[in-house]
C-alpha cells in the first residue's frame, strides 16, 4: 500500500505535470464502488467544468481543491496508481476513473484490485479530521509525542499504523523506523524512555524524508506495484534496511533478520539490535 513518501510523490509530481489550474471537461468512472455513494452520472456532472485549485496531501489521502467549493479525496489503497496520459489513448481495463482536461489530456485512475476510493465531498475535515498529526509538519514536537507515546499501552508496531494516532506511516516505514530507532515493534509504548522514544521521533521522520527522496518505495515488478505518475519505479526500495529483508544479515550488526506476525501485520526486525526487554 502507498503510504507517506509514496502519495507525496505522487502529490509532488502531478503538480510539476500542471495538474493546478486544469479544468475538468468532462468525468468518467467504470467502476461504481470506488465513487459510492454516487452514481457515475452524478459523479460525472458534480466535476464538469470544475478547476482544480490546488493538489495536496494529508497522510495518505490526495486532497484535491475544486473551484466550486468540493474537495475531492483520492485514497490509493494497495494498488491505485495515477496518470496524466493524452487524451484518445487507448484505456487499460484496470483504469476505473479518467478525468478529461482543458489542455488535451486525462488523469487516468488504474487499480487492478479495486480497493482505492474517490470521495467528493464539501466537508473533507470530517474525514481528514480524524487523522492523527503530520510526522514530518512543524507540529509535530518531540515532546508531545513522547507523551502521548509513553500513555499508550499498546505495542509499537500497531500503534505507529494507527492513522487515528499519526498519520501516513505504514507497514514498510513503521518497520524501518524501529529499526532505526533500535526498538523492539512488540515493546509496549508506556515503557519507553525519554530517550527510546526521542529516538523514534527522529527515525520517523529519517525513514520518511528518505523515502520522499528516493521518489517511494516499489516492491517487485508487477504492474500493480506503485508507479509514479510519469510510469517510472520509485528507488526508495534500493535503501530498505530491514523491511522484506528476512533472513539477510542486518546491515548494522550482520545477524539475521527476523520476520514475525505482529497485530496481524508481517514485521521485521533484528533481534540482537532490538531487544524484546527495554
Amino acid at each position: 500500500m502507498p503510504e507517506l513518501p509514496e502519495v507525496e510523490t505522487v502529490v509532488r509530481e502531478l503538480r510539476a505535470g500542471g495538474l493546478s489550474g486544469r479544468v475538468i471537461t468532462r468525468a468518467r468512472a467504470f467502476w461504481k464502488p470506488m465513487i459510492a455513494p454516487l452514481t457515475p452520472a452524478a459523479f460525472a456532472a458534480r466535476l464538469k467544468g470544475r478547476r482544480v485549485q490546488s493538489i495536496q496531501r494529508r497522510a495518505k489521502y490526495i486532497v484535491i481543491t475544486l473551484s466550486n467549493g468540493a474537495t475531492l479525496l483520492i485514497h490509493l489503497r494497495m494498488t491505485g496508481q495515477l496518470s496524466l496520459t493524452r487524451e484518445g489513448a487507448p484505456r487499460d481495463r484496470h483504469q476505473h476513473i479518467v478525468l478529461r482536461l482543458d489542455d488535451g489530456r486525462e488523469l487516468r485512475y488504474r487499480d487492478t484490485r479495486k480497493f482505492g476510493r474517490w470521495i467528493l465531498t464539501r466537508a473533507p475535515d470530517r474525514i481528514l479530521g480524524r487523522l492523527g498529526p503530520e510526522p514530518l509538519s512543524r507540529h509535530f514536537e518531540q515532546k508531545e509525542f513522547i507523551s502521548q507515546l509513553r500513555a499508550r499501552r499498546r505495542q509499537l508496531k500497531p500503534l505507529l499504523l494507527d492513522q487515528a494516532f499519526l498519520a501516513g506511516i505504514g507497514n514498510i516505514y513503521a518497520d524501518e523506523a524501529l529499526w532505526d530507532a533500535r526498538l523492539h515493534p512488540g515493546r509496549v509504548a508506556s515503557t519507553l524512555t525519554a530517550t527510546e522514544a526521542r529516538r523514534l521521533h527522529g527515525a520517523i521522520r529519517r525513514v520518511l524524508l528518505r523515502g520522499i527522496r528516493n521518489m517511494g518505495t516499489t516492491l517487485g515488478h508487477g504492474q500493480s506495484n506503485f508507479q509514479r505518475p510519469g510510469g517510472k519505479r520509485g528507488q526508495n526500495q534500493a535503501g530498505l534496511n530491514v523491511f522484506r529483508r528476512t533472513g539477510l544479515p542486518c546491515l548494522r550488526c550482520g545477524k539475521p533478520i527476523c520476520r514475525v506476525i505482529i497485530g496481524q501485520r508481517s514485521t521485521h526486525f533484528c533481534a540482537a539490535c532490538q531487544p524484546a526487554a527495554g
